[in-house]
């Protein structure tokens, strides 16, 4: 099965660290506010999901969502979530860290891409 988002260990690593801290995760690829377009991590029901956010898959056991308008953009890429040093937005739980994620992409094979079209 093609997954549309991954995270590198690294990401994964944070994503641990901050579960330990906050309990449950959210992420929401930000559509271009505060921090441009950065995935944002949340404490598991502290962000509304809407009717037009995309479930894109999870990421070390948290949700991983993106508007449907933003979709239209990134649906022929595989998102890899990673992180960087630096601070990031302040609403993102990471940012106490001194590190921020940060959005990776590459383009679906051919292949994939017709896997995820039978699968829809």
């Amino acid at each position: 099965m093609v997954d549309r988002v991954s995270a590198t260990p690294t990401a994964l690593a944070l994503i641990n660290v901050l579960t330990s801290k906050h309990g449950a995760l959210l992420f929401h690829q930000s559509g271009g506010c505060c921090d441009g377009s950065a995935p944002m991590c949340y404490p598991l029901g502290e962000f509304k999901i809407g009717a037009q956010d995309v479930l894109m898959g999870e990421i070390g056991g948290a949700p991983f969502y993106m508007s449907k308008s933003q979709f239209e953009y990134w649906k022929h890429t595989h998102l890899i979530i990673d992180v960087v040093e630096g601070r990031g937005s302040g609403f993102s739980l990471e940012a106490p860290e001194g590190v921020r994620f940060l959005t990776r992409s590459r383009v679906f094979t051919e292949a994939e891409v017709a896997e995820l079209e039978a699968g829809e």
